[in-house]
């Protein structure tokens, strides 16, 4: 009798304890889009991410064979600095604070975040169209609206950084709005990228997103300034757009293998 009396109890405990994860997810979801819509939570996250950019940055010592982007940006200014979704995380921290420099971002929600703390950084922001307007016409708007104001801020002597790439398009394909600002503002477009030797890579990610993780070794490649003709046509302007794509892949690889060779 005792025993079929006691049997049960494990088995109830154990559904118990299954089912206190659901519950936590559950009021997770009922809290998250509140604390999402909060400015102050969003510029407490904010500032938090940038001190582990900062932190990140520093305790990622440089390797050899790394680039120095002074003497670049001194000779290229105003430029376009251009980098590749997934991989811009450390983007941030590689400028010099004194040289002004403006960066875009997605007018999506999921970008806001990301622009806030480029803002912590010493950033200027411009919202150009991250595709989730409410209609298609809007979106362009907002992009041509973008494309014009990186233009004067290139024009007023400052640089400007872009990810080349479209949000959720093909990853390390880059799109022509980078080519078309190259187009209009006669300036370069530089490809760039930075890598870590510790990392993390979210592999469901569109883009391969790289978490950089401190206390390791760090890389920076600056590729060679491609100019685009302002009288340039539709072939030229794929042309130019496979050249940036191929020109940021390879600054890419040189930078990964330079983290990853063995001391």
């Amino acid at each position: 009798m005792e025993e079929n009396a006691v049997s049960p109890l494990p088995e109830a405990q154990s559904r118990r304890q299954k089912s206190r994860p659901g519950v936590l997810k559950s009021a997770w979801k009922k809290v998250r889009q509140p604390l999402v819509r909060s400015t102050f939570v969003k510029h407490l996250l904010a500032t938090l991410i940038a001190g582990i950019v900062k932190f990140t940055y520093w305790t990622n010592p440089s390797v050899a064979g790394s680039d120095d982007p002074e003497p670049r940006i001194r000779a290229l200014t105003p430029a376009i600095g251009a980098l590749w979704h997934g991989q811009h995380l450390l983007g941030p921290a590689i400028n010099p604070r004194h040289h002004k420099l403006v960066a875009m971002f997605s007018r999506s929600a999921d970008a806001e975040l990301n622009a806030l703390v480029a803002q912590k950084l010493g950033f200027g922001i411009v919202r150009g169209s991250g595709g989730r307007e409410d209609s298609r016409a809007k979106a362009e708007k907002g992009g041509a609206r973008a494309l014009i104001t990186l233009k004067r801020t290139l024009d007023s002597g400052m640089n400007v950084a872009m990810i080349a790439d479209i949000p959720h398009g093909t990853p390390r394909e880059a799109g022509l709005g980078i080519v078309t600002l190259a187009k209009v503002s006669g300036r370069p477009i530089v490809p760039i990228a930075i890598a870590t030797s510790r990392r993390k890579v979210l592999e469901r990610s569109w883009d391969k997103t790289t978490i950089n993780l401190p206390f390791g070794r760090r890389s920076l490649t600056v590729g060679e300034p491609i100019y685009v003709p302002s009288d340039a046509g539709p072939e030229l302007m794929e042309e130019k757009r496979r050249e940036v794509t191929a020109a940021l892949n390879e600054a890419t690889r040189r930078s990964y293998e330079l983290v990853d060779a063995p001391r």
